[in-house]
């Protein structure tokens, strides 16, 4: 079903279509919000419903996890049953299950309002997504609403703990929570005013089995990826046989999805090179990004000695840069190509990588934060082009399915590089350390200053000076190397990828010049 309202091909949208687009940034601000703030909120909520280290661990992870695993089925639901009719219905169960967790009695309502949440925000993001691309026929104008709304994304992620922050000084810990409610009953009352309606037209049935199994696929990997991240490769057995257990079930998703007339996921998409190419781009990008993020973000306080709150200063650069990114890129394209725009971000982004590379342990914090604008700001262009080139690759009838791809790669590829790249730099960090650790420690304070730097600052906070210094010395330099391995795979998947990308979006452009400049054949005359 076609909604009246859909722009039609090159059509310039008018007032309606950019308050509709306003009133998309609210859910998109909000998911994104809501991804900050629990972690401040954690301490108080922990005290006052007496909650176990492994409830802890759920609250905060089930929402992400249900998240990435519903995004793929939320995408095609959407499809088939309306992308603003499954937006509505998502927004009212998001505020339902916000109420649920900001007036939660015990751990376990918690951890279920969590849960909700998670495949409630799932609805969310491929809907708005989808509905741009319908609202925003003209190039030019589609190309602002996509960078606009991934802006809100990276705003959302900056703002979360700020906003958090200051609700948790005048109330309780569930007015983190509540913080949605008024976004989404916004929402819901201005979104069938503003809003177009579009199903795609003999969609078929929801295959439930593979919905199934696309879910027994992507929360294994998923939380073996986050178990890796989280204990730096300690004790794998656990995530490994998770992520074995999900590959076993994607390659049954595969098949499953090659016989259905109608599929869950559609792997045709994946025939047309340039949504292949970028798409893998943003995950691995991503990958790298998140991964250096999260070894930067211990930089500054273990290695640098900032504060809680001047690291968040310091890394307060990967949001603004990053959005800055976003909103420029539909600016160049007006007089550059858009491959152009993206390979030039790409190679900042390496060069941002290979400062990284350079980092010392005594007076590197300047080249961190210089490597993250320009890491963060060229790779704006990517997330704001790229997401518009992927959704226009794709006919109107499966943009809910490639905006739910877009966006689980998104999440594939960080949480993939905080498992491998903080493996990585957790494994270089314990090799330096085997022989660093000062003699005269007891046995269990040499093996905790050889996990992790956290370990060590507190093994030192025991020591007398010198062989604290000693201590703190060798583990700020085996840390530091490890964080200048990350830069360095982070270089190699930049540098390839930007030629890929590079190579691909050239060949696309003489394609389409090809097609423009083919005359058409007259009849032939007698």
């Amino acid at each position: 079903m076609h909604d009246a309202t859909l722009t039609a091909v090159g059509q310039r949208a008018g007032r309606r279509q950019w308050l509709g687009l306003a009133a998309l940034a609210l859910p998109t601000l909000l998911v994104a919000i809501d991804n900050g703030v629990l972690i401040l909120a954690l301490p108080k909520l922990s005290a006052d419903l007496e909650v176990s280290g492994t409830q802890q661990l759920w609250i905060t992870d089930v929402y992400g996890f249900m998240l990435a695993g519903w995004l793929i089925t939320m995408g095609t639901l959407g499809d088939r049953i309306g992308r603003r009719l499954l937006l509505m219905v998502g927004a009212t169960a998001f505020t339902a299950a916000s109420v649920v967790a900001a007036y939660s009695t015990s751990a376990e309502m918690l951890i279920f309002a969590r849960a909700a949440m998670g495949v409630a925000g799932a609805t969310l993001m491929p809907s708005t997504l989808a509905l741009i691309m319908n609202m925003f026929a003209d190039a030019k104008q589609r190309g602002f609403a996509i960078a606009s709304w991934a802006t809100c994304q990276f705003v959302g992620s900056a703002l979360g703990p700020v906003v958090g922050g200051l609700l948790l000084e005048h109330f309780w810990w569930g007015s983190v929570f509540l913080l949605g409610v008024p976004v989404m009953l916004v929402l819901l009352l201005v979104g069938r005013a503003l809003l177009p309606e579009y199903r795609s037209p003999g969609s078929g049935r929801l295959d439930l089995v593979s919905v199934a199994v696309s879910l027994a696929a992507i929360l294994p990997i998923i939380y073996g990826m986050k178990e890796l991240a989280v204990h730096s490769g300690a004790d794998p057995v656990v995530p490994t046989t998770a992520l074995v257990v999900g590959l076993i079930f994607a390659v049954v998703f595969v098949q499953r999805q090659r016989r259905l007339d109608a599929p869950l996921l559609d792997l045709s998409l994946f025939r047309n090179r340039s949504f292949t190419v970028l798409l893998c781009t943003m995950l691995f990008n991503g990958a790298a990004m998140a991964g250096l993020g999260l070894l930067s973000s211990q930089y500054v306080q273990s290695v640098a000695g900032l504060t809680p709150g001047q690291s968040g200063l310091s890394l307060a650069p990967m949001g603004i840069s990053i959005a800055a990114g976003t909103m420029l890129a539909p600016l160049l394209v007006r007089r550059i190509r858009q491959g152009t725009v993206i390979s030039a971000g790409l190679v900042l982004s390496t060069l941002g990588f290979v400062l990284m590379t350079q980092v010392d342990a005594t007076g590197g914090l300047f080249l961190v934060v210089v490597g993250i604008v320009f890491i963060f700001l060229g790779d704006g262009p990517l997330v704001a082009l790229g997401t518009g080139l992927i959704m226009g690759s794709v006919p109107p009838e499966r943009a809910g399915s490639a905006a739910a791809m877009s966006e689980t790669s998104l999440n594939l590829g960080g949480t993939l590089g905080m498992a491998v790249l903080g493996t990585v730099g957790a494994a270089i960090y314990r090799n330096q350390m085997a022989d660093a650790v000062p003699a005269g420690l007891s046995a269990e304070d040499s093996a905790v200053a050889r996990e992790t730097i956290a370990g060590a600052t507190a093994v030192a906070d025991k020591l007398p000076a010198g062989p604290a210094g000693q201590l703190l010395d060798a583990a700020r330099e085996a840390f530091t190397s490890g964080l200048n391995v990350a830069a360095t795979i982070g270089v190699v998947i930049f540098v390839v990828f930007t030629i890929l990308t590079a190579v691909t979006m050239r060949q696309r452009d003489r394609e389409a010049a090809a097609a423009e400049q083919t005359p058409t054949e007259a009849p032939a005359t007698a």
